[in-house]
């Protein structure tokens, strides 16, 4: 008896077998079936786990915040891909990207030099690829902002970084409790507080 059912798997599904060298970044459009939100990460495909509620509502505040915030030249993404090479397309959680970067409603990711700012809010499962592996690709991009979010007592801490130009590496500008208050890469304040608020609906 198969183990598919055994895992949650659908037992009829056909796992993409990669091909010599793994995966490129112009496969991640082409493989069909893939789940929502897969990543490209050193040519090999990267799955992502259904999130907590915690992620939705950090995701939620700080993409409001942002909106609310954003000077005209720049625009905000949510969970869209960063063709950093040939190998990578990894996915921020957020994205800050220069307007004129935008190529249409079927556009599927952003070059790295159009964005300004990535955002990644860790999960379980996303641990090693969200304090090393990522930003040390959005670094080597020339990204050159990046806030990586954990949870603390049920709330977001927002550790802030911004690239050295000359080594090409991250350097920590702050860790951010109950309030995110920063001047670059735009001014931004949020109240990392109310995440937990219900979220105000139209008629309010």
């Amino acid at each position: 008896m198969s183990a598919a059912p055994e895992h949650g798997l659908e037992p009829r599904y056909q796992w993409p077998i990669p091909p010599a060298g793994g995966w490129t970044a112009d496969d991640l459009d082409r493989i069909p079936g893939l789940p929502p939100h897969t990543e490209l990460i050193d040519g090999s495909l990267v799955f992502a786990s259904p999130q907590r509620r915690f992620h939705t509502r950090t995701m939620w505040l700080l993409e409001n915040g942002l909106l609310s915030q954003l000077p005209d030249e720049l625009d905000i993404d949510r969970e869209m891909t960063i063709r950093i090479d040939p190998k990578n397309r990894p996915e921020p959680d957020l994205l800050v990207f220069r307007a004129e970067g935008a190529t249409g409603p079927q556009q599927t990711w952003h070059k790295p030099e159009d964005v300004v700012l990535a955002v990644e809010v860790v999960s379980d499962d996303s641990v090693e690829r969200d304090r090393d592996v990522k930003p040390r690709k959005y670094a080597a991009a020339d990204v050159r902002f990046f806030w990586r979010v954990e949870e603390e007592h049920g709330l977001p801490v927002v550790y802030s970084y911004e690239l050295d130009p000359a080594t090409h590496v991250y350097v920590p500008t702050g860790i951010h409790r109950e309030r995110l208050e920063l001047k670059e890469p735009f001014p931004i304040d949020i109240d990392l507080t109310a995440v937990n608020r219900r979220r105000p609906s139209q008629d309010d």
